[in-house]
């Protein structure tokens, strides 16, 4: 069961909101950026709860109007309207699900291939293309940060970021080795080809990460001949 507090996610808007309000919030850009996209993700929680009860609530009285009296255009509505009901609550489960510390973060894409030659590098471009069109289409902006094409055809390696609420999130489950089972194009001979390649997904790690460092782990040299003190880790 999905518990989404939403008074709470109101309180730390709200919150979050005065921030703004502040004189010195706006002379700071790498302090008030994660605000902001914290305010933008709070919003749209909050929005998509409010949109799924309004529908909740017109559902329930269109089938408090059908058991009254049937109505055959009626009852097609309502069957719309609860197939788009249960995508939106399909849609919140997932958002509330990703609550990890680095899902709501910009992930980062490196597509490699593995062995068979020309046929894995065409289907890393397969994959590359796989990817970039699915963050497109769900609202994710794409930046290619390194390519490297393929000899023949294909590519040998790409980075690219995936930027938007969750692309991390969303996208860490896809890491690892990706195979392709076909008749290769590339094969005069017609043979079917196993081809591999892999995927590593990386969060985007923003500048307002504190980073602790254990005392235990560091140790310290000291050298009498040029009284220095040099720290290195284990």
């Amino acid at each position: 069961m999905i518990h989404f507090d939403i008074p709470k996610l109101k309180k730390n808007l709200n919150i979050l909101e005065e921030k703004t309000n502040l004189p010195d919030f706006w002379n700071n850009p790498n302090k008030s950026a994660p605000v902001l996209s914290r305010i933008k993700e709070l919003k749209n929680k909050i929005d998509l709860y409010t949109k799924i009860n309004s529908d909740l609530i017109n559902i329930e009285n269109l089938n408090d109007l059908l058991f009254s009296e049937y109505d055959s255009e009626l009852s097609i509505e309502l069957s719309k309207n609860l197939i788009d009901l249960e995508r939106k609550i399909d849609k919140l489960e997932i958002k509330t699900l990703l609550s990890c510390k680095y899902d709501k973060n910009n992930a980062i894409l490196t597509l490699h291939p593995g062995a068979g030659g020309t046929e894995a590098q065409d289907w890393v471009e397969m994959l590359y293309r796989m990817y970039t069109r699915w963050a497109t289409n769900n609202g994710y902006t794409v930046k290619e940060l390194d390519f490297l094409e393929g000899d023949e055809a294909g590519i040998k390696s790409v980075t690219f970021l995936v930027s938007g609420e969750n692309a991390y999130g969303y996208l860490k489950g896809e890491m690892g080795v990706h195979r392709l089972v076909r008749i290769s194009p590339f094969d005069s001979g017609g043979r079917r080809h196993t081809s591999f390649a892999s995927l590593e997904v990386l969060p985007e790690i923003t500048e307002d990460i504190q980073l602790e460092i254990n005392p235990d782990d560091l140790r310290i040299d000291t050298y009498r001949a040029s009284r220095s003190r040099r720290t290195t880790y284990k």
